[in-house]
């Protein structure tokens, strides 16, 4: 009896930490966002259906988007004081989310009734609409920290090489309070710069599919190159030798005319003398 309780308790609490990560701030499909994460900055996607439906009728709200790197402490990870006012933390306060979160972005809460259709993301002429519409994307903004006059949340670019957590927030703009959160992201690292220097670039250490393909490539290029050139020598050939031909068939035909008018002659002649 008490295994099937642990059992049951175990699966409960496994579920409940499944949803936790869905429900988490996720990295952008590949497929509408690729190259993803950059050396500085990464796109994820908006918090679609995430928040309580009933709870956002009747007032205002709004998406506040937390950054945070990975190494920070999670002591500090706390994003509301004594009041339930959300942190209004700033790149430069935490050092780049390195004692902290920031935050980076505050948009208006997506629409679950309206999706937005991916299908569209084929189209160039809406494919932008549509990629903003869908995903956020984090460190787009190189001018915020060198403009005083700056006064929304800053979203400058991220640091290469480090694993970040994200974090949406829900706000009631109205009265500045918080009224929900997703749990933290994963950690998602930036990409690391390679310098030119370090790319290998001799034939020899490239993978054996590479040199198979190459090679063959070659023989068909060679192959295609060495049929073109044989038919355009037969053209050559041939329009050469057809005036020949047809120069023997008028000399043989002018040369058979004489011989049977002075046959027609000599036949006359013997005419004549009998």
């Amino acid at each position: 009896m008490w295994a099937f309780w642990l059992q049951l308790i175990f699966c409960c609490l496994w579920q409940l930490c499944i949803e936790g990560q869905t429900l988490g701030p996720q990295i952008a499909n590949p497929k509408f966002a690729t190259n993803n994460p950059t050396l500085t900055t990464v796109a994820l996607e908006k918090p679609f259906c995430v928040f309580d439906g009933s709870m956002l009728k009747g007032a205002a709200y709004e998406v506040y988007l937390y950054v945070m790197m990975d190494s920070a402490s999670t002591s500090g990870s706390f994003l509301m004081d004594n009041s339930s006012k959300p942190l209004d933390a700033t790149f430069q306060q935490t050092s780049g989310g390195q004692s902290g979160p920031y935050k980076a972005v505050v948009f208006n809460v997506p629409n679950c009734a309206s999706l937005p259709k991916l299908s569209d993301a084929a189209d160039a002429t809406k494919a932008p609409a549509i990629l903003s519409q869908y995903l956020v994307r984090v460190g787009d903004d190189a001018t915020c920290l060198y403009d005083p006059n700056f006064l929304d949340a800053c979203n400058p670019p991220l640091s290469q090489d480090t694993a970040y957590r994200f974090k949406y927030v829900l706000v009631d703009s109205t009265a500045g309070v918080m009224k929900d959160q997703t749990p933290w992201s994963q950690p998602i690292r930036t990409r690391k710069l390679k310098w030119s220097s370090t790319i290998d670039t001799w034939p020899g250490r490239r993978s054996g599919g590479m040199i198979v393909i190459t090679s063959i490539l070659s023989v068909l290029m060679f192959t295609l190159v060495a049929g073109f050139l044989a038919a355009t020598l037969l053209t050559v050939t041939t329009s050469e030798e057809t005036p020949t031909e047809m120069r023997y068939e008028s000399q043989t035909t002018q040369q058979t005319s004489p011989r049977v008018l002075e046959t027609s002659e000599s036949e006359l002649e013997v005419s004549s003398a009998h």
